[in-house]
């Protein structure tokens, strides 16, 4: 069942969503080479923490750290670890808040340094289709029309669409009815009301949509170890159209 928010609630999500989107921002300015992940996660948690805020990821179905560090080619659920970061990767942050009983959630995939056209152009797009699906989030749309979007435009420049993993609603729990893919039919699915609350998170990969999971049970890495990107904001229907509660100024 997909759970409408008031008007109250949504002022709640709001400021735990301008929160997360505070942390990713600054946690996407600590990004060069050399820094860890795991120097990245310890900011992530402290910021959080002082907000008087919990990170929602930690302890999460046993996710023991506070965001997903997902380098290259890790698409989601990266742990947080020693390895360092270097220049010409591309490093997937995904940071999520919980205030007041609310949970801002967001993502974005940031490049290290000088990274290749290629690699480049993989992040751009991946925004892209954020972007483009966002504007689909209107009362009267369906959520198929969302999918849709997103798989259009990354099909359109040769990139292929996650289909293990996908979007969510979202509120006082990190993961609520409906599920969103980031592939679909338009006109199909669900229609869209005001008040529904969408995590919207599209993961582009350079080569196959095919997946798998490592050894520790929650990192998933592309098939053919080609890079992945992912990108995500937690939005607000309105009957005005989409507020994105996550996004904050570079």
């Amino acid at each position: 069942m997909i759970i409408g928010k008031s008007k109250k609630e949504i002022e709640k999500m709001r400021a735990a969503g301008q929160l997360a989107g505070l942390v990713l921002k600054e946690l996407r300015s600590m990004v060069r080479p050399g820094v860890t992940t795991l120097e990245i996660n310890r900011a992530a948690e402290r910021m959080i923490c002082d907000a008087g805020a919990l990170p929602t990821f930690k302890g999460y179905h046993g996710f023991p750290y506070s965001i997903c560090a997902s380098v290259n080619e890790q698409v989601v659920h990266g742990f947080p670890s020693d390895y360092q970061l270097r220049e010409g990767d591309i490093f997937s942050i995904d940071c999520g808040a919980t205030l007041e009983g609310f949970v801002g959630d967001t993502a974005t995939t940031v490049p290290v340094g000088t990274v290749s056209d290629e690699w480049l152009d993989l992040v751009r797009i991946t925004e892209e289709c954020l972007d483009r699906a966002i504007e689909e989030c209107r009362p009267g749309k369906h959520l198929g029309d969302i999918g849709a979007a997103v798989q259009e435009h990354a099909e359109a420049h040769r990139y292929s669409v996650v289909r293990d993993y996908v979007g969510h609603g979202i509120g006082r729990r990190m993961h609520e009815d409906p599920q969103i893919p980031n592939y679909g039919k338009r006109g199909q699915g669900p229609k869209i009301r005001a008040g529904y609350c969408f995590a919207v998170e599209p993961m582009i990969n350079l080569g196959t949509h095919y997946t798998k999971v490592l050894a520790d049970g929650w990192t998933v890495v592309t098939l053919d170890g080609k890079p992945s990107a992912h990108a995500e904001h937690t939005i607000a229907i309105t009957e005005e159209g989409p507020e994105v509660l996550t996004k904050i100024a570079l």
